[in-house]
């Protein structure tokens, strides 16, 4: 073997040393620049998704944003807020208030303060819940499934309900401390799935309150109120309470109401009495708590 083949050889095995040298080198900085991107991905979308848990500049809220709350909110006096292009009523303070539905996921809340040229927007999302599965049975299969007369009836019922409802007073009656309206054991809970006779059935939208008939009801909250029936077809004995900005309870099943249409009351005033009219099957108070249409939970204001 001649010299310059050996080192030609040579030459070549160190050549071929180096490039297994570098090859490592390369993978790296390959690697290294993959896991830059995922960190700055990872990164990029925990901004966004904290942005978009972020309100707009010029508001606060009271409460958390869950499945069934109401939620009372602050901004400046002539302020303008909407939520889910729905206006809200501001009042000379800067509170307003909006409820969020049994199964709602998410709200688009807007504000345009008096110096903005355009509204402030977020998309939030609403913390979700979970609902107990609530079993009836031995109702009589007529009031599982009415008549097309009875039908008719609680449509026109329903009717009166919804008006009264629509109303979007002024008042701030329910910035006030809520009470609970009875004593009693809790019968049925907000949001349980309600399986009547073995059929599944709407969800259960409000609170009972199990105690003997005559136990007495009393205003968990100022208002007034605004719609008092004799004997509805399935609520039977029906009181609703206006307490602003949309905000209104109603109290059903009673044995006697103790109120008039337009009066005004006062946290603990009488209004009525538990018992099981309408279709019940025992005596309890059910209370219910609306933003305009949009059904609460009132044990999320009444501990």
């Amino acid at each position: 073997m001649t010299v310059g083949r050996v080192r030609a050889e040579a030459s070549g095995q160190v050549r071929t040393h180096e490039s297994h040298k570098a090859e490592p080198s390369r993978r790296y900085r390959v690697d290294l620049r993959g896991r830059c991107a995922l960190v700055l991905a990872l990164l990029f979308g925990m901004l966004t998704a904290a942005q978009s848990a972020t309100l707009p500049a010029g508001i606060t809220l009271d409460q958390p944003l869950r499945q069934g709350q109401l939620v009372v909110g602050h901004t400046e006096a002539g302020a303008r807020v909407s939520v889910d292009q729905r206006n809200l009523r501001v009042d000379a303070q800067g509170r307003f208030v909006f409820g969020l539905a049994r199964d709602q996921r998410r709200i688009s809340l807007c504000v345009r303060l008096a110096a903005d040229t355009r509204a402030r927007c977020a998309g939030l999302a609403v913390a979700a819940r979970d609902y107990a599965i609530e079993r009836v049975s031995g109702l009589p299969p007529a009031t599982v499934t009415p008549d097309p007369e009875e039908q008719a009836r609680i449509a026109r019922e329903n009717a009166l309900i919804a008006q009264a409802r629509e109303r979007d007073e002024p008042r701030s009656d329910f910035l006030l401390p809520w009470v609970r309206p009875a004593q009693g054991r809790i019968s049925g809970v907000y949001g349980s799935q309600r399986i009547l006779n073995g059929e599944p059935r709407s969800p259960h939208l409000g609170l009972d309150i199990a105690a003997p008939t005559g136990t007495q009801i009393r205003a968990p909250a100022p208002g007034v109120v605004t719609l008092v029936h004799p004997g509805m077809l399935l609520s039977g004995q029906t009181v609703i309470v206006d307490h602003g900005h949309g905000v209104n309870s109603v109290y059903i099943h009673m044995s006697r109401t103790d109120v008039q249409q337009g009066q005004v009351l006062k946290t603990g005033d009488p209004i009525g009495a538990i018992g099981m009219t309408g279709r019940a099957s025992g005596p309890h108070l059910h209370w219910g708590l609306n933003w305009f249409e949009v059904k609460l939970d009132p044990a999320l204001v009444a501990p």
